[in-house]
């Protein structure tokens, strides 16, 4: 059976050199296999990077998104909130 591979990290400054390379003229499957890069990880990085200037997920994201993720928190913690009153109606009831 096949070990699974330990997820890496890489610093935003390594990512930056990568895409650097990439601008520069290395072509991408050279990089990939010189430094042991998915590559898919690696066109991300290069999309991203190439937009914003960053390499992060967050940091990359669109106004309606931003808000959209904020929605869906609200949505969970009302939903949560929800379900313990539903809960807690009875014990009430009874009290009374």
């Amino acid at each position: 059976m096949l070990e699974k591979r330990k997820k890496r990290e890489y610093s935003e400054d390594f990512r930056r050199q990568m895409v650097q390379l990439y601008n520069t003229g290395k072509p991408a499957l050279e990089i990939t296999r010189e430094y042991e890069l998915t590559p898919s990880a690696f066109r991300n990085w290069v999309k991203r990077i190439n937009a914003t200037g960053s390499s992060r997920i967050a940091d990359n994201r669109t106004p309606t998104e931003i808000k959209l993720i904020a929605l869906e928190k609200e949505n969970k913690r009302l939903r949560m909130e929800n379900d313990i009153l539903k809960q807690a109606a009875p014990i009430f009831a009874r009290r009374s």
